[in-house]
């Protein structure tokens, strides 16, 4: 039995309007609801929207961005289609209004946690495949991943600061680069991380991100700019 949601708001978020609204409540369901309540959960939808938003995601790049290499197609892709891209696409459309997670995740604000709402976004992908078919799909995909791969896309030839980093201390010989997370702060589906680069244990400068990697990375920055 699933609870009363206006799915109706869902459909308007993400322009799409389901023949089978069924469909939709499949892709929106988590284990734990479907455990609680005896109902199919969104685990197999989520296995064939991960493949439907590669297969696109790569059409749309091959169509695109003619000038970029294999590898460099390889890593746009891996850039955009990852669990940080579908949670922010969950995020903007506001899925966690309309998951149906289990009573304990609730509790926990499961309804928020990244990899859940990163999954369901694969599992709609494959709900609008079995509703009318592959079209519905790309336009949702490109939609809302076209920015992201233009970024991606732009940067895939530049080395990243870490990187930048390292290379321009260890002009003189071999040093000791380190970086730590020293704070995260927020609730699981919104935290902020703060890193530290430190060169041979003297710190360089700090950081802040939503993940670790941008927390690094911008640390990373920051020393670059104060050298």
């Amino acid at each position: 039995m699933f609870d009363k949601k206006d799915l109706s708001v869902l459909e308007q978020n993400i322009g799409y309007k389901f023949k089978d609204i069924n469909l939709l409540k499949n892709a929106l369901t988590h284990t734990s609801y479907a455990y609680e309540h005896k109902v199919k959960s969104n685990e197999k939808l989520e296995f064939l929207g991960d493949s439907i938003l590669e297969f696109l995601s790569s059409k749309f790049i091959y169509n695109n961005y003619p000038k970029l290499k294999e590898g460099e197609m390889t890593k746009v892709r891996a850039t955009v289609v990852c669990e940080e891209s579908l949670y922010k696409i969950a995020d903007k459309h506001n899925f966690s209004d309309f998951l149906y997670v289990g009573k304990s995740e609730m509790m926990h604000q499961g309804n928020r946690k990244v990899a859940i709402m990163a999954d369901s976004v694969e599992a709609v992908i494959a709900a609008m495949y079995f509703d009318s078919g592959l079209e519905a799909c790309e336009k949702f995909i490109v939609d809302n991943l076209k920015e992201e791969i233009k970024i991606a896309s732009q940067n895939v030839g530049m080395k990243d600061h870490k990187t930048v980093l390292q290379e321009k201390l260890q002009v003189h010989g071999n040093v000791d680069i380190k970086y730590d997370i020293i704070k995260e702060f927020g609730p699981d589906h919104d935290k902020t991380f703060i890193a530290e680069v430190k060169l041979d244990g003297k710190v360089l400068a700090q950081g802040e991100g939503k993940t670790k990697k941008q927390a690094e990375m911008d640390a990373a920055d920051k020393a670059l700019k104060t050298l």
